[in-house]
């Protein structure tokens, strides 16, 4: 579990961006955002990366 939790992490990407709400500077992961100031989020498919699913990840 943590080779897989190790290999996620190294194709994750910190990105930076003004606020689509307020104009603040936010940070997040691969083009993901949120913003602490004000509450907007982007939309999930504005992502540079795609998002795994359940099936990527052993349940057992």
């Amino acid at each position: 579990m943590a080779a897989t939790a190790a290999a996620f992490l190294e194709g994750q990407q910190i990105t930076t961006t003004q606020c689509g709400l307020c104009g603040t500077e936010i940070a997040g992961v691969n083009g993901r955002y949120s913003c602490g100031v004000c509450g907007w989020t982007n939309p999930w498919w504005e992502g540079t990366s795609t998002l795994p699913d359940a099936t990527d990840y052993d349940q057992g």
